[in-house]
């Protein structure tokens, strides 16, 4: 049973869409929206943004932006001798103009906490964050990780505060790249959920939706905290960024074994995905792949299709299931320590990416190929990974967005530009964690169970094909896409 997520608003207007009979409301976003903020954020006179990780650089300066001229000041919050402040200094934040100062100083002082800092860090650090949060003030999070892990160490927030959750569906560089491409296209941003984890003044919810529009949302809609870092702590290990590497490692393994060329096998791998496969599912959605690999190829998906589904399913249902008994966010909290003595080395040495390296300097988009055969282990991954959050009773926008725009609109864009192990590289720590230790789980099983059952004919289950094709994502999907801006993310 999917969650009923009803809200209403003082301020904002806001929308029913539905999804074959499930109905769920949204706030669409836009510049024409920001006359509406200093209602939005009433008795707010600071905000105080905490951290300079992906998030915090995006979301300060777009916030920053949103407010100027409000009388409401963003204030940038960061440890003593932080190798950040130099950065946040170039980004405009200053101590002289009140704009940047010590982390704890900064909570104590400001009437909406977003804390940005890193998931380890806000594990270790979060006693001495309530400490400082000032009674009435709201303690407003970007992920549910926090929550997770009070729950793993029976802690609570304090009761005198509001706790909202505000969670962009990309990246924080995506963030702040769309909301500055919408300075010239309205509504050009990247898609968030939101949350009322307490509401102790009846605030909550217009200061939240608030927060979404300044840092250029195109849409909101509701969850859960619980909710939210269930399916983004599981998506970033499937197919956001631990499933598609391994996926791409299974595949160019493959290619290369049947005779294709290092540079072919990393074009109908890595190269195929990020590029026409994310191009097609983003305007047209997933079925518009199968239509586009012609008559000719619908054979090749449809096999590896059949194959790959019920393998990364298998994958998919033990990662939610570590996720929602707290377990993936122990090891998060675990590696901590462990990474200051040992710190995570990088993917990118390998044969895949050298490859990939080369073959990216040299790209010609329109030579890419959309294999179709690709396409099907990508989608039927993509399909299980949804499929699965539909099975726990995720509401249909946040399955769509974990599992399908946000791929497609945010990341893989990325890693198209700068490689999938670029991206593995340089993300999140807990995601960093969750692709290391997930990814080639997915590179085994399609390699040992879904590759042997095709290349051995092996009869595939009955009625997978079908099921994908009359599935209720694709309405889903398409409601989605009437509130996607017309702009595309542009990465160098």
């Amino acid at each position: 049973m999917a969650l009923q997520l009803n809200f209403t608003s003082k301020v904002f207007d806001i929308e029913t869409i539905s999804f074959r009979g499930h109905s769920e409301q949204v706030v669409r976003g836009g510049r024409h929206l920001f006359p509406l903020l200093p209602k939005a954020f009433e008795g707010v006179k600071q905000v105080g943004v905490i951290g300079w990780g992906s998030q915090g650089p995006a979301q300060a300066q777009n916030l920053a932006d949103s407010l100027e001229g409000t009388g409401i000041r963003v204030k940038v919050g960061l440890r003593p001798g932080s190798s950040s402040m130099e950065a946040a200094r170039q980004a405009g934040f200053r101590e002289e103009n009140g704009t940047l100062g010590e982390m704890f100083a900064v909570v104590a002082e400001s009437d909406l906490v977003i804390l940005l800092i890193s998931d380890s860090a806000q594990a270790e650090l979060y006693p001495e964050v309530f400490k400082n949060l000032r009674p009435g003030a709201t303690l407003g999070l970007s992920h549910g990780f926090l929550l997770g892990h009070l729950k793993n160490e029976g802690a609570k927030f304090p009761a005198n505060v509001n706790v909202i959750g505000v969670c962009p569906k990309g990246m924080g560089p995506s963030v702040r790249r769309l909301y500055v491409q919408g300075k010239t296209v309205n509504g050009a941003g990247i898609n968030s959920s939101f949350a009322v984890e307490q509401d102790i003044d009846g605030r909550a919810t217009d200061l939240a939706l608030g927060w979404s529009v300044a840092i250029g949302s195109p849409f909101t809609f509701k969850t859960t905290l619980e909710s939210e870092f269930k399916s983004d702590i599981y998506g970033e290990r499937g197919i956001l960024l631990g499933a598609v590497h391994g996926i791409i490692e299974s595949l160019y393994d493959r290619f290369t074994a049947q005779g294709m060329s290092r540079e072919d096998a990393f074009l109908n791998s890595a190269e195929a995905i990020t590029g026409p496969i994310s191009h097609i599912i983003s305007k047209q959605g997933m079925l518009g792949v199968y239509e586009a690999v012609g008559a000719d190829g619908r054979g090749q998906f449809e096999a590896a299709y059949a194959a790959s589904y019920p393998a990364a399913k298998e994958i998919l249902a033990e990662i939610y299931d570590e996720v929602s008994s707290g377990n993936e966010i122990r090891s998060v909290v675990l590696a901590g320590e462990r990474l200051k003595a040992h710190p995570m080395g990088k993917i990118d040495g390998t044969e895949t990416w050298k490859v990939g390296a080369k073959v990216r300097a040299s790209r010609k988009e329109d030579a890419i190929p959309l294999n179709p055969f690709t396409a099907g282990v990508y989608i039927a991954t993509m399909m299980a990974q949804i499929d699965v959050l539909i099975e726990h009773g995720h509401p249909y926008s946040e399955v769509a967005n974990e599992s399908v725009i946000e791929a497609v609109d945010s990341l893989n864009p990325y890693m198209h530009a700068r490689g999938v192990a670029y991206m593995v590289d340089n993300c999140s720590t807990t995601a960093r964690l969750g692709s290391r230790k997930w990814a080639p789980r997915f590179d085994y099983i399609l390699t040992q169970q879904a590759y042997v059952a095709i290349d051995e004919k092996a009869p595939a289950t009955a009625g997978l094909v079908a099921s994908f094709k009359e599935h209720e994502i694709h309405d889903a999907l398409a409601e989605c896409a009437k509130l996607r801006p017309s702009v595309d993310i542009f990465v160098e």
